[in-house]
């Protein structure tokens, strides 16, 4: 008899006693509430900024990351013919090769009709895929909305929560079959999302439509990137599925209740539910080791100095792909008064502030953009100027060098601006920037 088996298993055991709980704590979702003023000018109602941050934690391995059910759901109209199409195929082919038999994969093409290309399988063998994209040829109109349709009937067929579920959509033209308003098409990603499935948007070239492309993506809280030349495809694929492939949490309910008299008044950087004291939001994906935040603005009544008060209570569940569990969050942010002006501003949090400042100067992009489709090109400059005039205020106030940047490229928008012959490619910069910006995008 070996008298050290039993040893050797009384040591296992008490390792795995001691180090559970830390392996459970690992495979969390970390929730951080910071107000950006944590210490408030006493006797005056004033505005402050709440940040709620998410951060997704770190996957050990390949062996632990999440399978994926992925449809790439391919334009082939006309306008795509050439290099266009030819860069699409070798990108998703790229692509596909990075997933493996954990996966399930589907290829739609669509020009005037759609196409199943490749119907929704395991990837034991990947050579038939491959062969399947590389005939897909360019011909036709663009049936944009019945190809993400396909791409998500064809997701339906292994559709299951504890997998990451999208759609990532490629188009380099206007949407001229079937339904084509932006906000069609964002009726379409709000609808996916509530069933687990995120669009991801690659705008090619100038001629599409960025409005409609960010709207799919953003109700359905997936990625977009704007590729001006076709050659770009394969990095930016590469970086589509890297995020596939590190998700860590799904299906993020956050709940936030103002109290005490605090007042709700806009949500910064998503789209949001505000009724009465309560606002709702949701996030389809978080990703490993990534910071996912939001920033609500409330309104605080007047407080006598010395007075603590509770400004917000948080709650969030979510679909923790680790441990297959539904797991739930929680906190409050609670703020101070003073009299004192000093006391006040030694205690900014910097980061908390520096986020918040980030996504208000967001909001007077996306304005400055409507205000020049408006015909409004002066007002459309003024207000990017006064972005970056708050910027460079705050940056100095912050020694930030991340807002001081930031105020440098608002300066650039407002004197570009202007110009009509560049309009249509600095707008979907500035749209891809803005969506980037709103959604924290990591590519």
């Amino acid at each position: 008899m070996n008298i050290f088996n039993p040893l050797k298993r009384g040591i296992s055991a008490l390792w795995l006693l001691l180090c559970l709980p830390l392996l459970a704590q690992a495979q969390e979702v970390k929730l951080d509430l910071s107000l950006a003023t944590p210490v408030m000018t006493a006797n005056a109602a004033q505005k402050a900024y709440i940040k709620i941050s998410l951060d997704g934690f770190a996957l050990e391995g390949h062996a632990e990351r999440t399978p994926a059910n992925v449809a790439i759901v391919l334009d082939r109209s006309g306008s795509m013919g050439g290099d266009k199409i030819r860069h699409a195929r070798e990108a998703a082919i790229m692509a596909i090769g990075r997933l493996d038999a954990r996966d399930i994969v589907s290829v739609v093409a669509y020009d005037s009709q759609v196409e199943v290309v490749v119907p929704a399988t395991r990837l034991s063998d990947r050579e038939p895929v491959y062969r399947a994209v590389r005939q897909i040829r360019a011909g036709g109109n663009t049936a944009l909305f019945a190809g993400v349709s396909k791409g998500a009937q064809e997701l339906r067929k292994f559709l299951d929560l504890n997998r990451v579920n999208r759609v990532i959509l490629l188009s380099d033209g206007l949407a001229n079959v079937g339904p084509q308003s932006p906000s069609e098409l964002g009726r379409l990603g709000q609808s996916l999302a509530k069933e687990g499935i995120s669009v991801t948007t690659i705008g090619l070239g100038l001629g599409y439509n960025e409005d409609l492309m960010t709207q799919l993506a953003g109700m359905s809280d997936g990625n977009h990137a704007f590729v001006e030349n076709a050659a770009d495809l394969a990095r930016i694929f590469q970086y589509e599925f890297g995020d596939v492939m590190s998700v860590v949490a799904q299906d993020l309910i956050i709940e936030i209740r103002c109290l005490n008299g605090v007042r709700p008044l806009r949500l910064l950087g998503r789209e949001g539910e505000v009724v009465g004291d309560r606002v709702r939001t949701r996030l389809n994906q978080l990703y490993s080791e990534q910071e996912k935040y939001l920033v609500l603005e409330v309104e605080v009544p007047a407080q006598q100095a010395g007075r603590e008060l509770e400004l917000a209570s948080v709650q969030v569940d979510y679909a923790n792909l680790a441990t297959r569990q539904t797991d739930r969050l929680g906190g409050r942010i609670l703020a101070s008064f003073s009299a004192s002006e000093e006391e006040v501003q030694q205690a900014v949090d910097k980061p908390a502030l520096e986020s918040a400042v980030e996504q208000v100067a967001n909001e007077y992009s996306r304005e400055a953009v409507e205000r020049r489709d408006r015909g409004d090109v002066a007002g459309a400059r003024s207000l990017l100027e006064k972005s970056a005039e708050f910027l460079g205020s705050q940056a100095q106030a912050l020694s930030s060098p991340r807002l001081e940047a930031q105020k440098e490229e608002a300066l650039e928008d407002a004197d570009a601006i202007s110009s009509e012959d560049d309009w249509n490619r600095q707008r979907k910069e500035l749209r891809e920037k803005q969506y980037k910006r709103a959604t924290q995008q990591s590519y």
